[in-house]
């Protein structure tokens, strides 16, 4: 495995690694904080729809995580174009799910039709 500076990346002007640096490393930040709120709301409400929520806040991490790697050169950008453009198709279809499970049910809306 190959590690490479961030600052010297071929693919990328070297003034702007630093910026890329800093989205991603916010990103990584920012979406294992939403993560874990995601946990905290799953383990309160214990329904479905919110663990299926919290599963799409997880992949986001991967996914960010994914382009942590591939800054350092861990991780090869035909792996990373792959496995993002996976995520975001299973993001995706997870929120597409979520959404059309959570439609009113034959008999109306209820208060607890959370599930």
């Amino acid at each position: 495995m190959h590690h490479t500076n961030p600052l010297e990346m071929e693919w990328i002007n070297p003034q702007l690694a630093p910026v890329l640096m800093l989205v991603i490393v916010l990103a990584v930040l920012g979406t294992t904080m939403l993560f874990l709120c995601g946990v905290v709301a799953y383990r309160r409400r214990r329904s479905f729809r919110y663990l299926l929520i919290t599963v799409v806040l997880g992949l986001l991490v991967g996914r960010s995580i994914v382009g942590l790697g591939t800054i350092f050169g861990l991780v090869p950008m035909t792996v990373h174009h792959l496995v993002e453009h996976g995520v975001d198709f299973g993001i995706a279809v997870l929120i597409l799910y979520t959404v059309y499970r959570s439609g009113p049910s034959r008999n109306g809306p209820t208060a607890n039709s959370d599930d």
